[in-house]
């Protein structure tokens, strides 16, 4: 394999986590590769050479991405010159699909000046969205690393070159070295005795400003009324002043990069719609699931989404185990009425944490970067072979 140029784009804080277990995975089969393009700072630290940072491709909705569209275009218009100038012959798109589908459809006019292939891992929930979608998808990708069993066959059944990898997130949690709940307490200065109520509110500064305002609310009053501690999670790439800014109360701890360990060590969740909601549901920690959005976005999504559940935790198991409140209905109100409903029920409490461990037996146990890695490797050696 001559050239060893690969372009990656992934674009938000899952795709960070999930690029760079992949990226480590194909160094492993060969560490000459020149992986660079779009990602976050574990994608950087397991090898990659940022061309442009996830923190600066956080747009969320229709109306924001109309917004930064010139913007958009220029970190397209950079990516295809590098694609041009390294001669690459192989693109790995990771999730992020408003961005990924765009920038595919220009990267496979260059043909046949550059002789691209284009591989999806991770790909967009077209059984979720417009089924149109699926075409765009047969034509330009040479083939995609589906994440959930079902979307193997919705694909296949379609004529697309699918194949199921595995999930990311079964190796990522496996992998990861736990803390007791006494060195957590220790750690971040919490109260041993108080449970906690954990406020995990998204990645993205649009996400948090429109969903922390009112799920404090409802939370600092279950802490009061149920004696617990209020936590959020935080993501990396969001200053942790930023909550303090959005509401004048005070009494709740901001933890950075501790996800894992406070799902685990958590009594309930309040989070927002997204990965989070499967990671939470493969610790099995109760939750409500809330989501909000600009109110155009949300119109035009509503009327593209074909599915009766919202929540990822939810769709993989195709039952709605755990609340969801979406747009108007995540209200503080509302959040603090489902979350008190199940904390005030210990068997429905344990109902929900027994439907929730179904979701690993779902899920399988396969290792979804090496498979995808082994597969992307092969196909650039086919590639350069044909």
């Amino acid at each position: 394999m001559n050239n060893k140029n690969v372009l990656i784009i992934a674009g938000e804080a899952s795709g960070d986590l999930h690029g760079a277990s992949l990226i480590r995975e194909l160094i492993k089969l060969d560490s000459s590769l020149k992986l660079f393009g779009i990602g976050g700072n574990k994608m950087q630290t397991e090898g990659m050479e940022l061309i442009y940072h996830i923190d600066k491709m956080a747009f969320l909705g229709f109306v924001e991405v109309i917004k930064h569209l010139p913007f958009i275009k220029k970190v397209q218009r950079d990516l295809i010159e590098e694609v041009k100038r390294r001669n690459v012959t192989e693109v790995v798109l990771i999730d992020y699909p408003g961005f990924n589908l765009s920038i595919a459809k220009k990267l496979k006019r260059l043909k046949p000046e550059l002789d691209l292939e284009l591989i999806y891992y991770i790909t967009p929930q077209v059984w979720a969205w417009g089924k149109g979608r699926v075409n765009k998808i047969r034509k330009l990708f040479k083939k995609i690393l589906v994440v959930f069993p079902f979307e193997e066959k919705f694909f296949k059944e379609k004529n697309v070159n699918a194949e199921f990898v595995g999930h990311p997130l079964i190796q990522e949690i496996n992998a990861y070295d736990f803390i007791s709940r006494s060195l957590l307490d220790k750690k971040f200065d919490l109260d041993p005795a108080k449970e906690i109520l954990l406020l995990l509110p998204g990645s993205r500064k649009q996400e948090v400003k429109s969903i922390f305002p009112e799920a404090i609310k409802a939370a600092t009053k279950i802490a009061d009324e149920l004696d617990m501690q209020i936590v959020v999670a935080c993501s990396n790439n969001i200053d942790e002043k930023v909550f303090y800014e959005m509401t004048d109360i005070k009494n709740f701890k901001v933890i950075k990069d501790q996800t894992y360990d406070l799902l685990r060590h958590a009594k309930f969740g309040i989070v927002k719609s997204g990965t989070s909601t499967l990671e939470a549901g493969l610790l099995e920690l109760p939750m409500v699931i809330v989501y909000k959005t600009s109110l155009l976005t949300y119109t035009i999504g509503k009327s593209l989404v074909k599915i009766k559940n919202f929540g990822m935790a939810n769709i993989v198991l195709d039952e709605q185990v755990v609340p969801e409140l979406i747009q108007n209905k995540a209200n503080a109100d509302n959040i603090y009425d489902e979350t008190k409903n199940i904390l005030s029920d210990e068997e429905l409490l344990n109902h929900i944490k027994m439907k929730l461990s179904r979701i690993k037996k779902i899920l399988g146990d396969k290792d979804a970067p090496k498979n995808a890695a082994k597969i992307i490797y092969s196909l650039l050696n086919e590639h350069k072979a044909g």
